[in-house]
Parts: structure tokens; sequence; C-alpha cells
């Protein structure tokens, strides 16, 4: 059985000027494709409890499942993203 590596990789988009979307993506080290985990949305102000349960999220996600089996992989990011919108209507 081969090792799986994943890099985390962050990418945001702004909204507007109150709202925020941060895309979970992770880079396969083998083969350099990548996938998008989820997309957290932000609204100001702040909500703190939201921002951990985000995060308490992603990890329960990516030890649950293989990103691959979520959503694929991708040659680049933003193919990726694109997906994602498309399949959850993100932004």
């Amino acid at each position: 059985m081969r090792m799986i590596l994943y890099k985390a990789i962050d990418v945001w988009r702004r909204i507007s000027e109150k709202e925020l979307v941060r895309y979970r993506c992770f880079k396969d080290l083998a083969t350099s494709q990548y996938s998008v985990q989820s997309a957290d949305f932000y609204r100001l102000p702040l909500d703190l409890t939201q921002v951990t349960n985000l995060e308490k999220q992603c990890f329960e996600l990516l030890a649950e499942q293989d990103p691959a089996e979520r959503a694929g992989w991708f040659t680049t990011l933003e193919e990726a993203i694109a997906h994602h919108d498309r399949e959850f209507r993100s932004c």
C-alpha cells in the first residue's frame, strides 16, 4: 500500500466587503493533482464558534474520507475550485 501524503492549501475568495469563502484544498504529493474538500463561508462580524466548528469539520472530513472519493482530482487548483462550485453551487 502506498503512503498517501497531502499538502493543505487554503484559497480565499472575497465575495463582498463582508463575506469571504475559503476553499479547503489538498494536493496529492505523489500525483501533483488537486482536490477541494469544502468551501467555508465567513461573514462579518465573525462568529468564533462558527470558525471553530469549521476547523473541526475540516479535520473530521479528511479523516473520514479520502479527498478523491469526495470530489475527484484535477490538474490545477482553478479546475478543482470550478468543479466544486458547480457541484455545490458555492459562489
